[in-house]
């Protein structure tokens, strides 16, 4: 069920389905809900699953000219508040696992369990701000062919023929967000701090999925936060980018429906 909600004057949007125990999932950059609609056959029988549109992209407005880790977790926040969730196990994929760890921060008592699926808890360093500020000029002057050069890339390069109908589905999901919702969002993440000391604090079980030839986050950069948390499981997927949900459909999600089951009981 579609569901809207105000937050500080703008627009939120999420998906609500199924009963039982809150799981929570979190998209990616230039992604929106609907990235997860192929999990949620492996979640929905014994779960309650909400998807949200984090700031700035699906159907949800964009807030401010920054949208921080710590603003998308709190909007998280608010949806939950809004459906009278205490307590819950948040997937979120790349931008998502930034949002998650921010979320994991701020509001600990909240939480069950953590996926970072291709994504991790360290900032960006000099290089990656760089990076990110050249990018917001890209996108400030072509997003189209920022969204169609960026897309394929989150793919393992052996992927990108197989995938051709997905890249092409995610490129228009890309393009329905505006150059203000991407900018925010690039900015949001350039900011973004250290949360490997949450990821050590932390005392509910952790999972990390990676994709060995992810060129957007690299296994190098991930693997050192593995023994971070108390309780740390780890699925490395060979032949597979950025988007195991897709590249590796059945194993990421089948590994995913078995860490929410245990993590739930």
């Amino acid at each position: 069920m579609e569901k809207v909600i105000g937050y500080r004057n703008k627009q939120v949007v999420y998906n609500t389905i199924g009963t039982g125990k809150t799981v929570v999932l979190l998209h990616g950059f230039l992604e929106n809900l609907h990235v997860w609609d192929g999990a949620l056959p492996y979640l929905t029988d014994n779960h309650r699953v909400i998807a949200i549109d984090l700031p700035g992209f699906g159907k949800s407005d964009v807030i401010t000219e920054i949208h921080s880790m710590e603003l998308m977790a709190d909007v998280v926040k608010h949806v939950l508040d809004a459906e009278q969730v205490a307590s819950c196990l948040l997937i979120g994929h790349s931008m998502g696992g930034y949002v998650g760890a921010a979320f994991a921060e701020k509001f600990p008592e909240m939480l069950s369990g953590l996926v970072f699926f291709h994504s991790h808890a360290a900032p960006d360093n000099e290089d990656g701000k760089r990076n990110r500020n050249r990018t917001i000029e890209v996108v400030k002057n072509d997003k189209k062919n920022y969204i169609a050069s960026f897309i394929p890339l989150m793919f393992a390069e052996e992927n990108i023929v197989r995938y051709q109908k997905e890249i092409t589905q995610l490129q228009q999901m890309a393009l329905e967000t505006s150059a203000e919702g991407v900018i925010a969002a690039l900015a949001g993440m350039r900011d973004r701090k250290d949360q490997q000391p949450t990821l050590s604090a932390l005392n509910v079980p952790v999972m990390f999925i990676i994709g060995k030839q992810d060129s957007r986050i690299s296994m190098d950069k991930i693997m050192p936060q593995i023994s971070l948390p108390q309780h740390s499981e780890i699925l490395i997927l060979e032949g597979v980018g950025h988007m195991g949900m897709i590249e590796e459909g059945e194993k990421t999600l089948m590994a995913l429906q078995s860490f929410v089951t245990r993590v739930s009981n």
